[in-house]
């Protein structure tokens, strides 16, 4: 199913549409925890299939966990019973360790379990596209090298930072193609942590491996939609549309409008209601107002299609959520 076609359809549309990152809070109706659901084919197809089902999104995406890769090159991960699994400890701490990393294959802890989940999804979602997560490049090395420490090595030994840059993508690249192979329709890369950096830095350790995901992965049938939920991302918009993905994602940190109006009119941006103050710590009618705010000021942009700010938390209220999807049929 043709994702970019069925996004600028939207976005060119009198009526919009959206495509919020919204998979989480499917475990409040399905009566489960996210410790379970993020170990759990079944169950995220379960999650998927409910929020496409139940809700008028463009289309299905999976969960938004940033651990699944690094655990996969063997990264010590934290669970919590209702908590987005996190990274802990540091895995390369210097050039030798760098070196010696080894790129694991697609199936590799988790990663087997997120390919299953979009399978299954594939096989019960035949209205609505299917899109897979996965973490970026910098991102990813990031959490194998520590997401404070690697700003230092970038500075002290960048070459450190390349090694281990080549082999994410490597792996990056294979898992894509496992994913796509299960049937996703395509990709949200997250590449959050690129968005501390400065465009030069940006330019080095990001986006050069991300053209190179996009370019192996992406064709006529399949998209790469790029997530930066980063503060510096206003300083590096041609930086980040120099990458070549379908569409691009932004963060509540980026004002939307002055990303509009930097995006060339074939770009398409998505964005970007705040998903912790309004959809989880919100009313209904802060929604309401924050998300007519949003068509006010985006609407006439005819490369916009509304979303939420970044992945929504999974104690976000179903009730704020249905609010966001009524307030663009107002």
């Amino acid at each position: 199913m043709d994702i970019r076609s069925i996004l600028w359809e939207s976005a060119r549309s009198a009526r919009r549409s959206a495509l919020p990152i919204l998979s989480f809070p499917a475990v409040q109706k399905m009566n489960a925890k996210v410790c379970d659901l993020v170990r759990s084919a079944e169950l995220q197809a379960q999650a998927m299939e409910l929020v496409a089902r139940t809700t008028p999104t463009l289309a299905a995406v999976s969960l938004m966990d940033l651990s699944v890769e690094a655990e996969a090159f063997g990264a010590q991960v934290r669970f919590s019973e209702n908590e987005v699994p996190a990274v802990v400890g540091q895995l390369v701490s210097d050039e030798e360790e760098a070196r010696a990393l080894c790129v694991p294959t697609p199936g590799a802890g988790r990663t087997g379990v997120c390919a299953e989940g979009i399978r299954l999804s594939k096989r019960r979602i035949c209205d609505k596209p299917v899109l897979a997560g996965m973490i970026g490049p910098f991102s990813l090395a990031g959490r194998l090298m520590d997401v404070t420490e690697i700003m230092y090595v970038c500075y002290d030994e960048p070459e450190t930072v390349h090694i281990v840059l080549e082999k994410a993508t490597q792996f990056l690249i294979a898992y894509g193609q496992s994913l796509r192979d299960a049937g996703a329709d395509g990709i949200v890369m997250a590449e959050p942590l690129a968005g501390v950096l400065s465009p030069a830095m940006a330019e080095e350790f990001s986006v050069p491996y991300v053209r190179r995901i996009v370019e192996a992965l992406q064709d006529e049938r399949f998209a790469l939609i790029y997530h930066n939920c980063g503060g510096s991302v206003p300083a590096m918009l041609p930086q980040i549309f120099s990458q070549g993905a379908a569409a691009y994602h932004f963060g509540n940190a980026s004002d939307m409008e002055t990303v509009l109006q930097q995006a060339p009119a074939d770009v398409l941006c998505m964005g970007n209601i705040d998903p912790a103050g309004q959809l989880a710590q919100g009313t209904p009618e802060s929604v309401r107002d924050a998300t007519h705010a949003l068509l006010d000021a985006c609407g006439k942009h005819a490369n916009f299609v509304p979303s939420s700010g970044c992945d929504i938390p999974a104690h976000a209220r179903w009730e704020n959520i249905e609010a966001f999807f009524r307030a663009l049929n107002d």
